[in-house]
């Protein structure tokens, strides 16, 4: 009997005293104590009713009791189903009714509140916050810690992870065992992982980065975790000595960077920083390197993917690319609309195969069939290109490609050039209705905070180094640019906000 992700990941460390957690009080929890944890919340889970191939549903806090949830419910053969704990009650009711989910674990806070909507989906309501403590751990005191493996097939679902839906609803992709194993392979093999290593861990657990990347890849290489309940400049700077990697969205490397306490000393022990979820600036990526001496690493994966691509270990990490494709995955640009591949150095969509890729959208049949080629090819939505040795650039969503005046605008290559200007943090590109061009670039800058973006100036070097129909014909200054929780800028909210700019001015 097997089940990949339990043998690969928990299995070789049942009875281990080596430490798996590091807890912000300087605790620590052993491989053995999570791996006999697992076995109560997989019995717990079987005691609610829940049977091989059910949806376990969270929207909890991390915590060791958190992580343990999903451990237990792969070795239960339960489908684990991690929500953004910030999604409001309209949102979870869309989830819960969807995926059919058998129970789910919130908030003691929010159990009134959601408790209607658990009844009406029929899933069973358990809470628990972020301390660990609960209903949900309150069942899982009262079981043992022997438990008969459930056998589980490559092919088998492991977890159910729901896009953000920012057009239209969200859709959720289905992972398998094989897809979360062999990207926590290779990935610890590209990365150098190994039980010596000590990961500081601040990102969320409701989201593939946290969850899928980092977590798998410390199991699988038998690393420990420091296991931060969120990213906090304070606490990050008080565990980066003690941890050897860590891995982060471009936000926390942003803020790293502005505490003067942020040098050399700090990250003495560190051996690799890696970056993902949204693009890293190459500014950010140099002052990085000035700072530190380390080269952070970017990446480039997606929810129904995990990681496609990465910069080497060993070699040039090169900011603005996230690197050549990883071992097993082929990726390909192509003509979006004729589907023919693209030689290097031509933008277009990007495709990628391997068995990191998932099976498909759940009850979505017709929807997952338009988003693959013939061939196997996932279209990711993303458009870039590779360059003559093989590194990917990515220019962005191909929602956010602006056609104005019938010529494609890719944002990205705009804000490269906004985002060097004098008091310009960041920039976001958008294309919003204009009655003559059908499109119009605008251009939104943040501010960096020492002085205030010169308009006029920032118009007029634009004007030397990008072509007409590309140069922004609105500009927008703000104090910062919104973003999601794992620090992507919502470019649907930005065109939500001066979408009618020129309607308005016709009027």
């Amino acid at each position: 009997m097997n089940n990949p992700l339990f043998d690969a990941l928990f299995a070789p460390h049942e009875g281990s005293a080596r430490p798996f957690l590091v807890l912000p009080d300087d605790s620590p929890v052993t491989y053995g104590d999570f791996f006999d944890l697992s076995g109560r919340v997989a019995n717990a889970l079987f005691r609610l009713g829940l049977q091989p191939g059910d949806r376990l549903a969270v929207v909890a806090p991390k915590s060791p009791m958190s992580l343990a949830l999903y451990a237990g419910a792969v070795r239960a053969g339960v489908v684990l189903l991690p929500l953004n704990i910030a999604y409001t009650a309209a949102e979870l009711s869309y989830f819960l009714a969807n995926s059919g989910a058998g129970a789910v674990v919130v908030e003691p806070s929010r159990a009134a509140e959601l408790a209607p909507i658990a009844a009406e989906t029929g899933a069973r309501l358990l809470t628990l916050d972020a301390g660990g403590k609960g209903t949900m751990t309150e069942a899982v005191a009262a079981e043992g810690s022997a438990f008969a493996m459930v056998p589980r097939a490559d092919d088998d679902l492991a977890a159910l992870m729901y896009t953000s839906g920012t057009t239209g609803r969200s859709k959720g992709a289905m992972l398998t065992h094989a897809n979360l194993l062999s990207n926590a392979r290779v990935l610890a093999e590209a990365w150098r992982f190994t039980s010596d290593d000590v990961l500081l861990h601040a990102l969320p657990v409701f989201h593939t980065h946290g969850l899928f990347v980092a977590t798998n890849v410390a199991l699988v290489a038998g690393a420990s975790m420091i296991l931060l309940p969120r990213f906090d400049v304070d606490d990050v700077l008080r565990w980066l000595p003690q941890a050897t990697t860590m891995m982060g969205v471009p936000t926390y490397y942003t803020r790293l960077l502005a505490d003067p306490r942020f040098d050399r000393s700090v990250t003495a022990n560190m051996r690799l920083f890696t970056s993902g979820s949204a693009p890293l600036l190459a500014e950010t990526h140099r002052r990085f390197e000035a700072r530190t001496g380390h080269r952070i690493l970017e990446r480039y994966g997606m929810t129904e993917t995990n990681m496609n691509t990465s910069n080497p270990y060993d070699g040039e990490r090169r900011p603005g690319t996230v690197g050549p494709p990883l071992p097993g995955v082929v990726l390909r640009v192509v003509d979006p609309k004729t589907g023919d591949p693209l030689p290097a150095g031509e933008t277009g969509m990007i495709e990628v195969r391997g068995p990191n890729v998932f099976k498909g959208y759940w009850q979505m049949p017709e929807r997952t069939a338009a988003e693959f080629r013939p061939d196997g090819f996932f279209i990711t939505g993303d458009l870039g290109f590779i360059d003559g040795d093989g590194y990917v650039t990515i220019v962005g969503r191909a929602k956010d490609l602006v056609i104005s005046g019938g010529l494609n605008v890719y944002p990205k290559e705009i804000e490269t050039v906004l985002d060097e200007m004098p008091g310009v943090a960041e920039s976001a590109v958008i294309g919003v209705p204009h009655p003559d061009f059908g499109e119009a670039v605008v251009a939104v800058l943040a501010r960096d905070g020492t002085t205030e973006p010169d308009i006029a100036a920032i118009e007029r070097a634009a004007a030397r180094r990008l072509a007409p129909f590309k140069r922004p014909k609105a500009w927008f200054v703000v104090d910062a640019l919104p973003r999601n929780t794992m620090g992507k800028v919502q470019k649907n909210r930005l065109r939500d906000r001066f979408g009618d700019i020129f309607s308005a001015k016709a009027r």
